[in-house]
């Protein structure tokens, strides 16, 4: 069985939007039956935000659709034999399409792509969750109109990517970054610096020679 991402979250989101079985959603992201039971009942997992499989490239909707006609279905996640072809299948050019119950959770993953990758331009940012370049300005600057409510939060437990979508975003711009550095011969590397320059030698201490032969008083 496939190992799927977040699967707690996915569980969550499955059990509040399907009609699969607990077994099905217990094989689908091998967890314990009664562990599916005890999130369904709130008593596990109550701070989790559910994670869309679908809008995270895990799995299609036919195969719930399968499940929920079958309750004897096991339900087969996407598999991807490396990242070049998962970034290949079923990609289309421009803006990602963000479902609108999840266009309000986006000022969130901006925000959380802003504080976590500076190094990420603004129009991998807009294609990778379906945003505006004005709006991520505005969060960079902390001029958004909802900035006091706005908690930083992956992009991936929201739904609004896959992982595999943002490791390939983080991965070409932080090789752009190095590039440049290199062009602009800024050295990233971490470096030591000498012992002498990080340990300042301590002061010998002073001593007069009449304190040096100066005779020990006897009892």
């Amino acid at each position: 069985m496939t190992q799927i991402l977040m699967p707690k979250a996915t569980a969550v989101w499955l059990i509040d939007n399907t009609a699969l079985t607990f077994e099905q959603i217990s094989i689908f992201c091998g967890l314990h039956i009664l562990e599916i039971e005890g999130i369904a009942d709130g008593d596990v997992a109550s701070g989790i935000r559910g994670a869309d499989p679908i809008a995270n490239g895990q799995l299609v909707r036919e195969e719930i659709e399968r499940g929920e006609k079958d309750a004897t279905y096991t339900l087969t996640a996407n598999v991807f034999e490396n990242t070049s072809l998962a970034n290949k299948k079923g990609r289309k050019k421009g803006p990602r399409y963000t479902p609108l119950s999840r266009r309000q959770d986006r000022p969130d993953a901006i925000a959380w792509l802003v504080r976590n990758h500076p190094e990420i331009p603004d129009s991998q940012i807009s294609k990778l969750i379906g945003t505006t370049k004005p709006t991520i300005s505005a969060i960079r600057e902390r001029t958004h109109w909802k900035m006091s409510t706005i908690n930083p939060t992956d992009p991936v437990s929201l739904g609004l990517c896959s992982q595999i979508d943002l490791d390939e975003v983080v991965r070409k711009a932080a090789d752009k970054k190095a590039r440049m550095d290199a062009k602009a011969g800024i050295d990233t590397s971490p470096t030591l610096k000498p012992v002498e320059e990080t340990v300042p030698d301590a002061p010998a201490p002073e001593v007069s020679l009449e304190n040096l032969f100066k005779p020990s008083n006897q009892d």
